[in-house]
């Protein structure tokens, strides 16, 4: 469990839920095999990345003792990282399985997407060209984790991609990025000793807060673009998830060291609590 990091597995299913209430409100149902399909595939490839990247960063001499973040297992010694790495093929082999099953439903797109999302999960620490060694971090992860997530979930639902989806999409990608940044900023020292170039990195300290503020009310403001796509659809719910929001950008400036830890973790409900409450108003609209 330690390796599987559950406090940020929400990332992975809150873009699902979003998707699947948004085809709800827009008529197309909810098709529940498909449904669960898809939130174990993302789930399953989740993990498998978290996994891979606890092996992998190991191998390569990073997660050393002087790191500020959750403990890794390799690192501790606490499992072989053969052991890891097996898992998080199985993990992999667990999420192509179920994309077998909605390739069935979805065609060619969800193949691609699927291809596409297992090969990001692997090169985000794996080749020579690590994804977490670059700047384009949070940039893949707002693709995969927000708008694959959520234009998939439609896609298998009513086999169309209305601009909507793409908007919920950027929507709960942007939230996941500002996870990534934080995670990244926290480890800014270790990652540049290690030849790392994130863009908390590149930005430098003032640059790392206003991105991370950027990322976190951009959200709220794609809901005015949301209620101009849908102007019966209740989207303001949402609006509720904003306080925390503002209490994160208010205590990033602040934090030092494994502060952060809190405020990833707490970052990530924020997408999960936009989320829910964003479904909820599209599910009862």
């Amino acid at each position: 469990m330690l390796a599987v990091r559950p406090k940020t597995l929400s990332l992975s299913a809150a873009p699902v839920l979003v998707g699947a209430a948004l085809s709800l409100h827009l008529g197309g149902g909810v098709y529940w095999p498909s449904l669960l399909a898809a939130l174990l595939g993302a789930l399953f490839i989740q993990v498998a990345t978290n996994l891979h990247n606890d092996a992998v960063d190991f191998e390569k001499g990073a997660d050393g003792p002087e790191r500020l973040g959750p403990p890794r297992v390799t690192a501790l010694g606490l499992v072989p990282v053969c052991a890891v790495k097996r898992a998080a093929w199985g993990c992999f082999l667990l999420a192509a399985l179920a994309g077998l099953f909605l390739v069935l439903r979805g065609g060619w797109p969800i193949l691609l997407l699927g291809l596409a999302s297992i090969a990001a999960g692997w090169a985000y620490t794996g080749g020579r060209w690590p994804i977490s060694h670059s700047p384009l971090g949070e940039l893949f992860v707002l693709a995969f984790f927000g708008i694959g997530a959520v234009a998939g979930t439609v896609w298998l639902q009513m086999s169309q991609l209305p601009l909507a989806a793409m908007t919920c999409g950027v929507a709960m990608g942007l939230f996941a990025a500002a996870v990534l940044l934080v995670n990244n900023h926290r480890d800014a020292s270790e990652d540049a000793r290690n030849g790392r170039r994130t863009l908390a990195i590149l930005a430098g300290e003032k640059g790392a807060r206003r991105i991370y503020a950027a990322l976190m009310l951009a959200p709220f403001v794609l809901l005015a673009a949301l209620h101009w796509l849908m102007p019966w659809a209740e989207v303001w719910p949402a609006v509720g998830a904003l306080p925390l929001a503002w209490k994160l950008i208010r205590a990033f400036p602040l934090a030092a060291g494994r502060d952060f830890n809190l405020i990833l973790a707490r970052t990530a409900q924020t997408q999960l609590l936009y989320g829910v409450l964003l479904s909820l108003g599209l599910s009862l609209s």
